[in-house]
């Protein structure tokens, strides 16, 4: 009977904790960025509107 392999385990298991932790830290930051976006209504209106000027005349 074969052995189970703990080390593979630990290993993968760790694996995943790092892929959670640093989806975390990604989506942390891009709300941290929508914030402070979010922050002046004023820049954000005039910043949607010169997109749309954009993608009007495409």
């Amino acid at each position: 009977m074969a052995t189970p392999n703990y080390g593979y385990e630990k290993r993968q298991k760790e694996l995943a904790k790092k892929r959670k932790k640093e989806e975390k830290l990604k989506n942390r930051a891009e709300r941290g960025s929508a914030e402070t976006e979010g922050d002046d209504p004023d820049e954000a209106a005039v910043g949607d509107v010169q997109n749309d000027h954009k993608n009007s005349s495409v």
